[in-house]
């Protein structure tokens, strides 16, 4: 049976991530016009989109409110299902995401914090899910694909990464087997991101979604939309995945359910859709 639409787009971007031309609002109601079920909402949270300037106490935590006010969103609006989360960036060749070694000991207010704690947990914890990718690959210029692969391994490990961003378009050679190996053991899944076709002929991404298929490992097919015209356009990501025949119940964005279940499965929690909270269950 081919595939013929997809009800969730769980990679998107409002006004916040700067480059990025629409508001929460139009995103919804685009995705609400043509039909999706599910959207998720994850702006950039990296150093080439986001600057740490703090000069004053509790400086760093206003310059990053955008995640402190995420509750205030409906998690229906217009008859769609919103998550939010964010897109971090990989930063070194150990794997480490963006913030990590950034520390958040005031509040806003500029009052100690009795509990400083990473940017990275910072906005962590208040993001349902998060997305690794990678957007900076200069530190990958001497790399060899071992040490590629590692980095991409080790960013899965993180308990609130649920899926590697667009690993089929930044030209860096890593061990596709073990990288979809480790996702599929770790619970976690592979996006086949549609905007890469954009750039490139599609052909890697279609190696990637064949190993994903042959070892059993989710994917989350996503738009990366930048703007509110894009989302839920699927066109060439489904037209690669009916061509390889892709089976569609290894497909985690087919539907809200089927997100929602392999969120679960990844020990990352459930959205708790009445009070606008996740609910972590690691």
């Amino acid at each position: 049976m081919p595939i013929t639409q997809l009800k969730c787009d769980m990679h998107t971007h409002t006004l916040r991530s700067e480059h990025a031309y629409s508001t929460i609002s139009e995103n919804i109601g685009e995705a609400s016009a043509i039909g999706l079920e599910l959207l998720g909402s994850t702006d950039h949270f990296g150093a080439g989109f986001l600057r740490i300037e703090p000069t004053r106490p509790g400086e760093l935590v206003r310059s990053y409110q955008f995640w402190t006010n995420l509750g205030t969103w409906p998690r229906t609006w217009h008859g769609v299902r919103l998550m939010h989360g964010c897109e971090a960036d990989i930063v070194d060749i150990e794997g480490h995401l963006f913030g990590h070694d950034v520390m958040v000991d005031a509040h806003g207010d500029g009052t100690p914090d009795e509990c400083p704690d990473t940017l990275k947990n910072f906005v962590f914890s208040r993001s349902d899910y998060v997305i690794a990718s990678l957007h900076s690959p200069a530190f990958t210029r001497t790399t060899s694909a071992l040490e590629n692969t590692k980095m991409y391994i080790n960013a899965l490990q993180d308990p609130k990464v649920l899926f590697l961003g667009h690993i089929g378009r930044m030209g860096i050679d890593f061990d596709i087997d073990a990288v979809v190996g480790a996702a599929r053991d770790l619970h976690k899944m592979i996006e086949i991101n549609e905007h890469t076709f954009d750039s490139t002929d599609g052909r890697r991404c279609a190696r990637i979604a064949a190993r994903c298929a042959e070892l059993g490992c989710k994917i989350v097919v996503s738009t990366d939309a930048h703007i509110c015209c894009t989302i839920g356009r699927f066109s060439e990501a489904i037209a690669m995945l009916n061509d390889i025949g892709f089976p569609q119940e290894l497909i985690a964005s087919r539907s809200c359910v089927a997100f929602e279940s392999a969120m679960e499965e990844s020990g990352i929690g459930s959205v708790d859709w009445e009070k606008g909270l996740s609910h972590s269950i690691m």
